[in-house]
């Protein structure tokens, strides 16, 4: 049974907080979104202001809240709310503890942590309506994916489950905030486009590379191709190792939309091209993509933070 009352459910990531306010039928009333602060202070100060205006917009207290979710990138652990290694919030440690650190800043309300792409992947699984295994792929500041087997999150023995943008694409490659060289986040992640692609401030990489390549100039062109090659690439592991019927590409990346989609179902068919075992999967078919504004993540965790995995309706 799902717990009564509101729930707020909150994205954490290298870039932004955003959070949502979910009643007990599943609306979404209203968003908040601020500046990520870096380390284990700033996370939880930025995670409670959000909390604070999302009540203080609806008139409601904490006292009104069944709990808050919070989706964050690392490795944790769902039983304590502990964070360990999430390196693009400047939490270096192991072991922190963000749930009760953000539940004592809230005045006790109950706080479930959990990994963020997991989080997306029952938002995404709610919102879409979208039934059997599927990975969630988020393509942000970094790159992982979020597992629903079964109906269940798969989170894995150590919480590393679907950790996939550390897996070397090319060992010869530059050196990975993980301290491995090549991972495959130097390569299919949006920082990886801003890295491949300046722009003004205020103007996404992803957005103005996808269009300079539909206008046919020829170095956007190789930089969208490289991308949604290595973005094919994440595609193809996840489905030769866990099968997947639905790979939803998520995060900043994503609001490219449909030519996203595009051009990574185009990598994947020409990759599977001399493969008569790649081409019979299908893989390029089981691609699909967050459509945009949809915060797939904040949902999922809000949802989470009521139920793990709730089968509630949500309505946006």
């Amino acid at each position: 049974m799902s717990a009564p009352g509101w729930s707020v459910g909150l994205d954490i990531g290298g870039t932004k907080v955003l959070g949502v306010l979910l009643d007990d039928a599943g609306t979404v009333h209203g968003s908040v979104r601020v500046p990520t602060r870096r380390g284990t202070e700033g996370v939880v100060a930025a995670a409670a202001e959000v909390v604070g205006r999302l009540c203080a917009d609806a008139g409601l207290t904490g006292d009104d809240l069944a709990g808050v979710g919070a989706g964050v990138p690392g490795l944790v652990d769902p039983a304590t709310g502990a964070v360990s290694h999430a390196v693009n919030l400047g939490i270096d440690d192991r072991g922190v503890a963000l749930a009760p650190l953000l539940s004592a800043r809230l005045g006790g309300v109950p706080v479930t942590v959990e990994n963020d792409l997991n989080v997306a992947a029952v938002g995404a699984a709610r919102v879409l309506g979208l039934h059997g295994d599927l990975a969630l792929l988020g393509l942000g500041t970094g790159v992982a994916a979020g597992l629903l087997l079964g109906g269940a999150l798969r989170r894995g023995h150590g919480g590393g489950a679907g950790e996939i943008g550390h897996v070397p694409l090319d060992p010869a490659g530059p050196r990975c905030p993980c301290g491995q060289c090549g991972c495959l986040e130097l390569y299919a992640s949006g920082s990886a486009l801003d890295a491949a692609w300046p722009t003004p401030p205020g103007v996404p990489a992803a957005a103005a590379v996808f269009a300079a390549a539909a206008l046919g100039d020829p170095a956007a062109v190789r930089v969208r191709d490289r991308f949604a090659g290595a973005v094919a690439a994440a595609v193809r592991l996840l489905v030769l190792t866990c099968d997947v019927e639905h790979v939803v590409l998520g995060g900043g990346v994503a609001e490219v939309g449909q030519p996203l989609v595009t051009a990574v179902r185009e990598q994947l068919e020409r990759q599977a091209a001399g493969s008569p075992f790649l081409h019979s999967l299908g893989i390029a078919a089981r691609v699909t993509v967050v459509p945009a504004g949809v915060p797939v993540a904040p949902v999922g965790a809000a949802l989470i933070a009521r139920e793990a995995v709730p089968a509630l309706p949500v309505a946006l």
